[in-house]
């Protein structure tokens, strides 16, 4: 499933908006006791995914800009290949 860019971006933001209204609401509901746990669980939950959506993205992007332009794929350990060959 492919989301455009405006929501795929807002997404993490959506999801913290959600935790923390679920947040609220379980704080403001008194009956049943049941319902406001569960709501403030997944209000914590929502949030505390947001929060890592954001972080997992931005290690991403700065991982991609370290190496851009060099092949991450390839370890150093094969690129001297050549003049360490037989030293094992």
């Amino acid at each position: 499933m492919h989301f455009s860019r405006p929501l795929y971006e807002g997404l993490p933001w959506l999801y913290i908006a959600f935790g923390v209204g679920g947040i609220a609401v379980s704080y403001f509901v008194a009956e049943p006791r049941a319902l406001a746990v569960f709501t403030g669980i997944a209000g914590f939950a929502a949030v505390l995914a947001g929060v890592v959506i954001l972080l997992r993205r931005r290690d991403f992007r700065e991982l991609g800009r370290r190496y851009a332009g060099r092949d991450a794929v390839v370890p150093d350990h094969q690129e001297r290949r050549g003049s360490d060959a037989g030293q094992d």
